[in-house]
């Protein structure tokens, strides 16, 4: 595998922390914002108005479910499950499937420009080395492969000893990258993943479907505080991420968003709003 600087030769970084907003240009601060957010920023390192960036994002109980699952033959009542549960649904616009958000997972979006010199993978393997580094000092346990029985399962899902506590997805806007990964830090992944499993028994029971969705094992999933047996927050990572920032440049600028990057968020928002139409319909 190979490791940040095989892959990215950028010496400046964009920090942003989104952990703690609540609304972004007068929309409310969901994921759904989040994904336009992402979307308007790889353009913007695309097209070399910003320089490569890291954001940092966490929002109240959501499930995001990826393409797929909105093709779910009972999706009405999986969302309405979901919302009795009390938990906010979002389909996303990248890839992957259905993954639990709360207040301790942290999401890291790495944006990066010029990825028609980088294979999906280099991507992957950027934000896994840049994971692997910023908890050196805790494991160097953490590996990258399909944790089978996971919810959205993928060749570079993050796993100590088997059990995984992160997953990674990859959104390209022209020549831009946003690639997006969920931190399970503390918490109940237990509960988590138990939820995301009966959300795809009662969408889907026992109807055949073309698309093969998991079947979640909850025993596979576990956070990073149970995994190191060390009492991590999201708080503590955000500084983590911070210091492996800092370590992997030579400069860090918090830049305000431009008129022109707030206009490709609106116009992107637009379109997650367009996309989530059926199951905010459900959530009415």
């Amino acid at each position: 595998m190979k490791n940040w600087k095989d892959i990215i030769s950028h010496s400046t970084f964009r920090y942003i922390d989104h952990s703690n907003e609540t609304y972004f240009n007068e929309r409310p601060y969901t994921a759904l914002a989040s994904f336009a957010v992402d979307d308007a920023l790889a353009m913007s390192v695309s097209n070399g108005d910003s320089p490569p960036a890291i954001r940092l994002w966490v929002h109240p109980p959501t499930i995001v479910l990826g393409i797929p699952d909105a093709r779910l033959p009972y999706l009405e009542e999986g969302v309405r499950f979901l919302k009795a549960e009390k938990y906010h649904v979002v389909v996303r616009n990248s890839g992957g499937l259905a993954v639990a958000l709360d207040d301790g997972v942290l999401n890291i979006s790495l944006v990066i420009p010029g990825v028609k010199h980088l294979s999906i993978q280099d991507c992957y393997e950027a934000m896994v080395f840049f994971v692997q580094y910023m908890l050196r000092d805790l494991t160097d346990a953490i590996k990258a492969y399909e944790i089978v029985g996971s919810y959205c399962p993928g060749d570079y899902d993050l796993s100590i000893g088997g059990r995984k506590f992160a997953g990674i997805s990859q959104r390209r806007v022209k020549e831009g990258a946003a690639v997006q990964i969920y931190l399970d830090v503390e918490g109940n992944s237990k509960e988590r993943a138990t939820l995301i499993r009966h959300f795809y028994n009662v969408s889907k029971k026992n109807e055949a479907t073309k698309f093969d969705y998991p079947a979640v094992d909850p025993e596979v999933m576990a956070s990073l505080s149970e995994l190191l047996g060390v009492k991590l927050t999201v708080d503590e990572m955000k500084k983590r991420v911070h210091a492996a920032l800092d370590d992997f440049s030579e400069e860090i600028v918090e830049i305000d968003f431009s008129a022109e990057e707030l206009a490709v968020f609106d116009k992107r928002y637009a379109q997650m709003v367009k996309r989530n139409e059926i199951v905010a319909t459900l959530q009415d």
